[in-house]
């Protein structure tokens, strides 16, 4: 399996999970991480609105739902948005060596953190997660600002 196919998998799994926050009224962003063998080990999707919790961001879902590995550096992490500074944060501790990101034009996270500290970063400039996130915020600009700290 190549890598392309591995970003490809972890990229499809995140898109599923922001469409599934968005279904259920949150905000709709989705993550995923993917092993070498092309196996989702975790998924997510941001659960600050349906969960009433600031730290469910997708990544942080995705993370928690991986449970205990030893392995994290072998992995891929996918994220329909670019990541915040928690997310990033989360992903440099745990060593994930390569991050694809949906979209970073709605919102710039700390990509250059992650590349700072040794990751890929692939940049998918994707049409559906940009009309998403564009469409969300139009439609919920208090609850973006919420979500991305602005007061």
């Amino acid at each position: 399996m190549t890598q392309i196919d591995i970003d490809r998998i972890a990229f499809a799994a995140a898109l599923e999970q922001a469409e599934k926050s968005q279904r259920e009224g949150g905000i709709p962003i989705g993550s995923a991480l993917v092993d070498p063998s092309g196996n989702v080990v975790g998924r997510g999707h941001n659960l600050r609105v349906q969960k009433g919790d600031p730290t469910a961001h997708a990544e942080i879902t995705a993370i928690r739902n991986c449970g205990r590995r030893r392995d994290w550096h072998t992995l891929t992490l996918a994220s329909t948005l670019s990541p915040c500074a928690m997310c990033t944060g989360a992903t440099v501790l745990h060593r994930c060596k390569r991050v694809v990101i949906g979209e970073n034009r709605t919102f710039q996270g700390r990509e250059d953190w992650l590349k700072q500290e040794g990751a890929e970063v692939v940049v998918l400039d994707d049409a559906r997660c940009i009309e998403l996130m564009r469409a969300f915020i139009g439609a919920r600009p208090e609850l973006w600002n919420e979500d991305i700290g602005v007061p």
